[in-house]
């Protein structure tokens, strides 16, 4: 019989670099989302919604969505959460294939 090739071809990093830059780009995007909430409360110009879930897509969506709960910002949109929740979903299943599929 021949091999099957895996669905998702993830690129295999060790997680000795994997897991540093989750925490830098988790610790980015909370100084992001703390600095827009900060001008949000003082009427400033405004980090864009795109920035912030790039950012989560990048892997920040670990440290951003607690940090969402604690700074409370953005808990009152709907859409926001909406895209947030589908970045940490789609880091579960990278996570789950990186570690426990290979």
């Amino acid at each position: 019989m021949r091999a099957t090739r895996p669905l998702i071809n993830i690129v295999m990093i060790p997680y000795q670099i994997l897991l540093p830059y989750l925490l830098i780009i988790g610790v980015i995007g909370v100084i992001f989302l703390r600095t827009d909430k900060y001008k949000a409360t003082h009427e400033k110009w405004r980090i864009k919604e795109r920035t912030l879930h790039i950012l989560e897509f990048l892997g920040g969506v670990f440290l951003m969505l607690p940090a969402m709960y604690i700074i409370r910002h953005k808990n009152k949109k709907a859409s926001f959460y909406v895209i947030t929740y589908a970045a940490l979903f789609v880091w579960l299943i990278v996570l789950y294939y990186w570690f426990v599929r290979n």
